[in-house]
C-alpha cells in the first residue's frame, strides 16, 4: 500500500481509504471486513455522525476498539444535526453544537481523540470564524488532531483556506466530475492542503454500470467516457482501477475514499492501489473523452 502525507499534517494516509458509509447497518461481516482492510494496509477510515443516526460511527468504534489505536486514522464529520424525532436533520455549524457533538462521536468511536474532524458541508453564509474557533478549541483540548472540510463549493473552500488551519478537503472528483480542476485543486496544492476524493467511479458508471445521465452529461456522453476508460485499461488495471488512478494522478489528491461493503469491494479497492499508474498519453485521452465546462448549474 502506498501512503501519502495529508497536506501539512503529520498524518500518513493510505492512498486508498475505507469509506464506511457503504457498510450495511448491523452486518456481522463489517468488523471482519475492516480488519481485513487493515491487514492489507488501509489505515484511513472515514465515517460521519450523520450516517445511520450515529450507528456507523458506533460500528467503526466496535471494529477498532481492540486494535492498536496509533495504527489507524479515524476521520469523521460534523455539522448535520438530527432532529429529536429523527425525521431528518438540520445544518448546524455553530460552535456550541460542534463542541457538544464531538463528545458523542468520541463515545461512539471508543476513542479519546479523532485524527481528522471534518465539517460535513458548508455555505458561504455560515459563521465561518465561529466554526473555525470550535475546531481550534478541540485541537487545543486534544480531542481532535486535525480538522478539514467536506465541500465542493469553491467559495467555501477558499474561505477556509484563507482563514483556517484545515489540512484536508473531501470532495467529489472523477472523470465525470472535474469541477475540482477548475479552481479547487490548484488552490489546495498551492497551500499544501490534501484532497480526499470520493465518487471516483461516478456511482459505477465508469466501471461497467449501465450508462445513465450524470450531472449535466447525457447517458450517451457517459457511455463515451466509460468506453474511453475501457479502452485505456490494461492488464492489471481494469476500468474501475483506471478511473481511480485518473483521480490519484493529481498531485493534490492524497487518498481516494472508496465505499467498501463486501469482500469484492475490498479486493477491487486494493487492486486500484497495485494498478499501474497512468501515463500522460492515457490521461490526455481520458480527459478528451468528455466535454469540459458543463457544470455551471452544479456550482
Amino acid at each position: 500500500m502506498k501512503y501519502n502525507q495529508l497536506g501539512k499534517s503529520a498524518l500518513q494516509v493510505s492512498e486508498i481509504a475505507f469509506g464506511c458509509m457503504s457498510l450495511t447497518k448491523g452486518a456481522a461481516d463489517n468488523i471482519r471486513l475492516i480488519h481485513a482492510a487493515m491487514a492489507a494496509g488501509i489505515n484511513l477510515f472515514d465515517t460521519a455522525d450523520l450516517y445511520d443516526h450515529g450507528d456507523n460511527e458506533r460500528m467503526l468504534g466496535e471494529a477498532l476498539k481492540d486494535t492498536r489505536r496509533e495504527e489507524v486514522i479515524i476521520a469523521t464529520k460534523v455539522g448535520n444535526q438530527w432532529r429529536a424525532d429523527k425525521s431528518g436533520w438540520d445544518w448546524n455549524p455553530r460552535k456550541d453544537y460542534i463542541i457538544a457533538a464531538v463528545e458523542e462521536s468520541l463515545r461512539r468511536l471508543h476513542t479519546d481523540y479523532i485524527d481528522l474532524y471534518q465539517l460535513h458541508g458548508g455555505t458561504i453564509e455560515d459563521p465561518v470564524s465561529e466554526t473555525i474557533e470550535a475546531f481550534e478549541t478541540l485541537v487545543q483540548q486534544g480531542k481532535i488532531r486535525y480538522y478539514g472540510i467536506s465541500s465542493i463549493r469553491p467559495e467555501v473552500i477558499r474561505a477556509y483556506v484563507q482563514q483556517s488551519n484545515i489540512v484536508s478537503v473531501m470532495m467529489q472528483y472523477s472523470l465525470l466530475d472535474r469541477r475540482p480542476e477548475e479552481a479547487a485543486l490548484p488552490l489546495l496544492l498551492e497551500h499544501n492542503i490534501g484532497v480526499l476524493a470520493r465518487g471516483t467511479v461516478a456511482k459505477g458508471l465508469l466501471a461497467g454500470k449501465e450508462p445513465a445521465s450524470y450531472l449535466n452529461f447525457s447517458a450517451d456522453q457517459v457511455a463515451a467516457a466509460a468506453a474511453a476508460v475501457a479502452r485505456e485499461s490494461v492488464p492489471g488495471r481494469g476500468p474501475a482501477e483506471t478511473a481511480i488512478r485518473y483521480v490519484l494522478q493529481q498531485p493534490a489528491v492524497s487518498s481516494a475514499v472508496l465505499g467498501i461493503r463486501t469482500d469484492k469491494h475490498l479486493q477491487d479497492a486494493l487492486a486500484a492501489d497495485k494498478a499501474p499508474a497512468l501515463d500522460e498519453k492515457t490521461i490526455a485521452a481520458l480527459s478528451a473523452s468528455i466535454p469540459a465546462n458543463v457544470y455551471e448549474q452544479y456550482r
